[in-house]
């Protein structure tokens, strides 16, 4: 069933943008962010019936989500929505798959984030594919604003939160040209497929952290006590 899923939505994609690749990612970074919001969905339905509460899953998918959605920001930078008739496709799709995806997760969480595991590895590949066959196009045009925004020169806690797998050397991509920029998504696509795979582990649910959980506490900051503050405020 999950491998139909996945098939189905690359078959469309594939016939209907195959000589479009901009509109392509865009509806593919469209539906690629909806099992997230699935997954958080849930979770937070079952912290409110008071069932088990994950925090950590909760940062890490969020950031996820934030991740892609800067993906698909740089797509409609690029043209990638600018007909009626994708952006129509890419919500439809997102719609319905958003509805699947809580109904797998709520059945088996490790099946829903098999899903996710094959939707990221396909993006992947496509990206992959599209640098190799556009290599110095792309190296010829600038990096849109928004994905030096995002990957530079903004804040970087989100960007590290979402590779809950990397080690303790921190990734910083450059982004001096739209192929740096499409290198960047692929290698988050990545990232997305290794932080799905350890979702999937049997202990997973005793034992996934955030990054940023895992990071050795900083040394304590002593702070002036409030009444301090406000009395220098005030003077």
């Amino acid at each position: 069933m999950i491998r139909l899923l996945v098939g189905v939505l690359v078959f469309v994609i594939n016939v209907l943008y195959r000589d479009r690749p901009y509109p392509r990612f865009y509806v593919l970074e469209t539906v690629a962010r909806v099992p997230y919001f699935a997954y958080m969905s849930v979770l937070h339905l079952y912290e409110s019936l008071g069932w088990w509460r994950k925090a950590d899953w909760l940062k890490v998918h969020f950031a996820e989500s934030w991740n892609e959605l800067h993906h698909l920001l740089i797509m409609e930078s690029l043209g990638g929505n600018s007909r009626w008739t994708d952006r129509l496709l890419a919500g439809s799709a997102a719609l319905v798959y958003y509805w699947v995806v809580v109904a797998l997760y709520m059945v088996s969480p490790r099946a829903a984030y098999h899903f996710m595991e094959l939707v990221e590895g396909h993006a992947y590949h496509t990206y992959d594919e599209f640098l190799k066959t556009n290599e110095a196009m792309l190296k010829a045009q600038p990096a849109p604003q928004v994905a030096v925004s995002y990957y530079r020169d903004g804040d970087l806690y989100m960007f590290d939160e979402f590779q809950s797998c990397s080690v303790a050397e921190l990734r910083r991509p450059k982004v001096d040209n739209l192929y740096d920029v499409f290198v960047n998504i692929r290698d988050d696509e990545a990232e997305h497929v290794k932080t799905m795979v350890a979702c999937q582990h049997p202990e997973a649910q005793n034992t996934f952290q955030s990054p940023h959980s895992l990071v050795p506490a900083r040394a304590e900051v002593v702070l002036p006590p409030v009444e301090e503050k406000v009395t220098e405020l005030v003077n």
